[in-house]
C-alpha cells in the first residue's frame, strides 16, 4: 500500500511545491529494527567498501558479517537485550562494527564524547544505568579511574590504528588492559558465530540510542531513540538524497565521514545513511585540517559531506582549496549545528560549491529541515521540512500560533520525535505534548515555507560544531573554593559559531587569578568545553526567584563587539 497524503495535509505543507522533482511527500517505513539496514546493504552490494580507514578498506559482505560475530560474542559476554552500553570512540571501522552489532544484540548504544573526563562519564552512566563500555587505548587511564568507581561488567578496548594496514595489531599487554577487560582484536577472532542473533526487536518501542542533549533548559538529558526513529531517519534522508544519489553508479559512491558519529548528526547522515545508500565512508577520527586536506587530495569524490561551518570554513579557506578544485570532489555539501555566514556562504559560491544548509536536534534524529538539493535555495535559512513532517510556530507566552513571517517557538510532529528522555517523565511531559515536540528554538516560516531560525529560547552553546550546556560549566567553577557565583555564555565567534565565556564572582578576599580557574576547569572538563576567557564581576544578572540572565551578558559583549 502506498503512502499519501489527504487534500488536508497537502493544503497544510504547502512548503511540498518546493521539493525536488524525486523526492515523496510521504514514505511506508519497512517494520524492521534499524540494524536490518546493514544486512540489505551487505546483500545488494556485497563487495562495495562499507569503510575506507587511511586507505584501509572492509566490504559490506565484511563488515556485515564481523557485525554478527561481534554480536554473538556480546550476549557470549552476558550483554542482553536492554543494556545500555557506552560506545566511546573516535570515527574508526570498530565504532561502525559496535554500532550496528549492539543493535543487533538489542542493547541501547549510549554515545560518549572519546574526550570525556572521569567525572563526566561517571554522571552519564549513573543517570544511563549503563554496564558496559566499548572504548579504545587513548581513553583507558580514564577508564580504568571509571572502573574502579561504579561497576562495569563488560569493557572492551581496542587501539585505532589496528585497523590500519601495515600497522600492526595490538595485543591486551600493549595497551595495559585489567584482566578482566577485552582486547576487541582478540574479542572478534574468538568469536566465529556467524548466524544472526534471534533477539525479538519491537522498532516501535525499543530503544536504540542514548543521545545526550541540553533540551530546552540546558541541563544534558539522554533522548531516547527507538528503532523506528533511526529507520524513519534513515529512510528519510535517502529520499531526500534521491536527486544526487540516484544519478551516481554505487561503485562510485563515498561519504565524508568527519563528523563525530558520538554525535547524532555524524551516527544518522553518515554511518546509517552510508548503508542504505551502500556508500563508502571515507573515516577520519579527528578533524585536522591539513590532515584533512592530504587524505581528500587523493579522494576522487564524494556525493555527501555532511559538516559544521567551523570546518567548511577552515577547508575553504586552506590554501590547498583552490588547487583541490573542491567542487569536482564534493556532490553536495550540508553544514549543520549552527547556521553558515554569508561571508562562507559567498566564499563557497565563488568556489562552484553547492552547500546545502539543514537542521535537526538529538530529539529528532538529527533530521527536521534540509534546502533542496537541487531546486531553490534561500541565504541563512535551514530549508524546508523533510517528509512526514510538521511544522508549527507558536507564541513561547501563550501558545498560540503566530501567523506565517512571525517568529514563534518551532513546534515539530514527525516519526523522527524521539520517544522521550531516558528515565526523565517530567522534561519529556514539559517537552511533548499532544504528539509536538517543543524544540525551544524561536524560527519563523516565509510564504514559500522556508524556515529561518531567529533565537533559541535554550542557552545551550554551539561551539565548533559542539554542544555546551552553560549549566555544566556554572556548576564546575563553583566547585571552587573561591567562587560563590558563575555564569558561562556563548558569544559570537566567527570562526568556531560561538566561544564560551565566564563570569565569575569570588569571595571576599579571594586570591585565585583567571588561569588558576581554567586550570580547575580543565581537570573536570573536556576540552572543547573549557571557557575560552573568564571575567570577575561583582554580581551577575538574576531573576528575582535566582533565574540566571545570561542574554543580559550576551547582549553586552555583542555590544563591546560592536564597539570596538
Amino acid at each position: 500500500m502506498m503512502a499519501y497524503l489527504t487534500p488536508e495535509a497537502l493544503e497544510r505543507r504547502f512548503w511540498l511545491k518546493n521539493y525536488d522533482n524525486e523526492v515523496r511527500p510521504a514514505l511506508n517505513y519497512p517494520d524492521i529494527p534499524a540494524h536490518e539496514v546493514l544486512h540489505i546493504a551487505a546483500t545488494l552490494d556485497p563487495d562495495q567498501a562499507a569503510t575506507d580507514f587511511f586507505g584501509t578498506k572492509i566490504t559490506f559482505w565484511e563488515l556485515y558479517l564481523d557485525t554478527v560475530r561481534l554480536a554473538n560474542g556480546f550476549i557470549s559476554a552476558g550483554i542482553k537485550k536492554g543494556d545500555r552500553v557506552g560506545l566511546m570512540l573516535p570515527n574508526s571501522p570498530q565504532l561502525v562494527m559496535s554500532f550496528w552489532a549492539l543493535l543487533q544484540v538489542g542493547a541501547i548504544v549510549v554515545n560518549l564524547n572519546p574526550m570525556y573526563t572521569t567525572d563526566e562519564l561517571e554522571v552519564i552512566f549513573d543517570k544511563t544505568g549503563a554496564t558496559g563500555l566499548i572504548t579504545f587505548d587513548g581513553a583507558v587511564p580514564n577508564v580504568r579511574k571509571l572502573y574502579n568507581m561504579i561497576k562495569l561488567s563488560f569493557v572492551i578496548v581496542t587501539r585505532l590504528s589496528d585497523y590500519i594496514d601495515g600497522q600492526g595489531v595490538s595485543t591486551h599487554e600493549e595497551l595495559e588492559l585489567m584482566p578482566d577487560w577485552h582486547h576487541f582484536t582478540r574479542f572478534l577472532e574468538q568469536n566465529t558465530n556467524t548466524k544472526p542473533p534471534a533477539v525479538p526487536i519491537d522498532p516501535y518501542e525499543d530503544p536504540a540510542v542514548l543521545q545526550f542533549t541540553g533540551g530546552t533548559t540546558g541541563v544534558p538529558k539522554a533522548a531516547t531513540l527507538t528503532h523506528r526513529n533511526l529507520v524513519a531517519a534513515i529512510y528519510q534522508l535517502y529520499e531526500w538524497t534521491k536527486p544526487i544519489v540516484d544519478q551516481i553508479p554505487v561503485p562510485r559512491r563515498a561519504i565524508i565521514g568527519v563528523l563525530p558519529y558520538f554525535h547524532v548528526f555524524g551516527e544518522i547522515c553518515i554511518n546509517a545513511v552510508s548503508a542504505i545508500t551502500r556508500s563508502t565512508q571515507i573515516l577520519f577520527p579527528r578533524f585536522e585540517v591539513n590532515e584533512f586536506m592530504d587524505v581528500i587530495e587523493n579522494v576522487p569524490e564524494a556525493w555527501y559531506f555532511p559538516t559544521v561551518a567551523t570546518m567548511l570554513g577552515a577547508i575553504l579557506s586552506h590554501p590547498k582549496a583552490e588547487k583541490l578544485e573542491l567542487a569536482r570532489k564534493f556532490n553536495v555539501i550540508n553544514p549543520g549545528a549552527g547556521p553558515c555566514t554569508m561571508q562562507l556562504l559567498e566564499k563557497a559560491r565563488d568556489m562552484h560549491i553547492h552547500v546545502c544548509q539543514g537542521f535537526g536536534m538529538s530529539e529528532t534524529t538529527s533530521l527536521g529541515t534540509s534546502q533542496p538539493f537541487k531546486g531553490r535555495t534561500k541565504p541563512c535559512c535551514i530549508g524546508i521540512p523533510f517528509p512526514d513532517t510538521d511544522f508549527r510556530f507558536v507564541d513561547i507566552d501563550t501558545g498560540e500560533d503566530v501567523p506565517f513571517g512571525k517568529p514563534g517557538e518551532l513546534l515539530i510532529k514527525s516519526p523522527l520525535v524521539m520517544k522521550g528522555y531516558w528515565n526523565n517523565p517530567e522534561e519529556t511531559a514539559r517537552v511533548l505534548k499532544d504528539g509536538w515536540l517543543h524544540t525551544g528554538d524561536i524560527a519563523y516560516m516565509d510564504e514559500d515555507g522556508y524556515v529561518f531560525i531567529v533565537d533559541r529560547v535554550k542557552d545551550m552553546v554551539i561551539a565548533g560544531g559542539f554542544n555546551i550546556y552553560p549549566q555544566e560549566i556554572d556548576a564546575v567553577l563553583l566547585k571552587h573554593p573561591q567562587v560563590i557565583d558563575a555564569m558561562a555564555v556563548g558569544i559570537p565567534d566567527e570562526y568556531r559559531g560561538e566561544t564560551l565565556k565566564a563570569f565569575v564572582v569570588l569571595t571576599s578576599g579571594a586570591a585565585v587569578t583567571a588561569e588558576e580557574l581554567s586550570d580547575f576547569c580543565r581537570q573536570q572538563l573536556a576540552a572543547y568545553k573549557l571557557p575560552k576567557s573568564i571575567e570577575f564581576r561583582s554580581s551577575l544578572p538574576r531573576s528575582a526567584v535566582g533565574k540566571a540572565l545570561r542574554r543580559v551578558l550576551r547582549d553586552e559583549e555583542i555590544a563591546k563587539m560592536k564597539s570596538s
